[in-house]
């Protein structure tokens, strides 16, 4: 199974409850040290984004908050909070599902991970996998007939 199917699996469990079905993980030498799915609507917090859950994760497994040589999975382009703390991190890759069109923040609408004015310069890897652009595709359609 490859890294990006785990945080799919991750995704998946958000969709079970109701969340936006984003999922991350975070892998150091080989090995996940964080995973992490979007809370927000089920711990009522507005920083409960699976990148956010993630990194927390990973912090408390390595007892750093430094995550240098760590690589990030996640099934859809970090938001502008999720790429702030991705930078702050000092995660070393990011390997991005699909990109996000209205609020990415990792190259589609802004760029904070590769950006000379705060310093920052992750390796970006783009996957373009077709799951990751689907379940929330379904999840969104799914959501626009419940309100009809």
């Amino acid at each position: 199974m490859e890294f990006i199917d785990v945080a799919l699996e991750e995704a998946k469990k958000a969709l079970y409850i109701d969340e936006v079905p984003i999922g991350a993980i975070i892998v150091k030498d080989g090995k996940i040290i964080g995973r992490g799915h979007n809370l927000r609507e089920t711990i009522k917090n507005p920083l409960a984004h699976a990148e956010i859950i993630a990194i927390n994760e990973a912090s408390k497994t390595l007892g750093n908050w430094r995550l240098n040589g760590c690589s990030m999975f996640v099934t859809l382009e970090p938001c502008i909070m999720c790429a702030g703390a991705i930078v702050q991190s000092r995660l070393s890759e990011l390997n991005i599902g699909t990109f996000d069109p209205n609020l990415g923040a990792c190259g589609s609408v802004l760029n904070l991970v590769n950006n000379q004015y705060i310093n920052s310069n992750i390796k970006v890897n783009w996957l373009y996998n077709n799951e990751c652009s689907e379940i929330l595709k379904e999840f969104f359609k799914s959501l626009r007939n419940k309100s009809i």
